[in-house]
């Protein structure tokens, strides 16, 4: 009679453990899906995800562009960033151009600050907190940020409020892009990709 006590208790136990476990480590997801337009004409895509489990927020992003301006150009964009909290712990940048590298950027977090790996040769230091990165324009609307963390070149691009819910970024190179949103989200955006200028379009859900 004991030893059924026992299991019954040890049951009870573990169905409470497994609730409190399913509870705690309950995972969300996001998706969203861009076109990227040029001239008028779709010319690639770009695909952004957020899952958030517990403290951790995983983004990542996956960008692909296929255009011939004088000549074929084919980019891929491959975002991988990770928020503790409020604040960046690492992101992972990898970029290329005609299938060949072109950036390949890796930001860590370290008790002085952040680690930053460019080309796997480049190391620089970022001292201040990141607590807004670029991939987070596609989620959340910058209100009351005035710079945010670049994952591609590993320094701070600033960010000026336009009005009527449209955000201006400006880079280190002087290059600027236009964010427009709606109820929150991302609609369109106006990019000077260096090699091209083109435009962002959130796909109608």
């Amino acid at each position: 009679m004991n030893q059924i006590k026992t299991m019954v208790l040890l049951l009870l136990c573990l169905t409470i453990n497994n609730t409190i476990a399913s509870q705690t480590n309950s995972t969300s997801e996001e998706t969203l899906y861009f076109d990227i337009v040029y001239n008028n004409k779709t010319i690639g895509s770009l695909k952004a995800t957020k899952t958030s489990n517990d403290s951790l927020t995983y983004y990542q992003s996956s960008t692909t562009i296929e255009t011939r301006i004088i000549k074929k150009i084919n980019v891929n964009h491959e975002y991988n960033v990770t928020f503790n909290g409020h604040m960046l712990k690492t992101s992972n940048v990898d970029i290329t151009i005609n299938d060949k590298p072109h950036a390949k950027t890796f930001t860590n977090k370290s008790e002085t600050g952040y680690q930053v790996l460019k080309n796997e040769k480049d190391k620089e230091t970022v001292k201040d907190p990141i607590y807004y990165a670029t991939v987070l324009l596609y989620f959340t609307e910058p209100k009351h940020v005035d710079h945010c963390y670049s994952e591609q070149t590993g320094n701070f691009n600033t960010i000026i409020a336009l009005g009527n819910h449209a955000y201006k970024k400006v880079n280190s190179k002087e290059r600027e892009n236009n964010y427009y949103y709606k109820n929150g989200l991302l609609k369109r955006a106006s990019i000077d990709g260096g090699l091209i200028k083109f435009d962002i379009i959130a796909r109608n859900k």
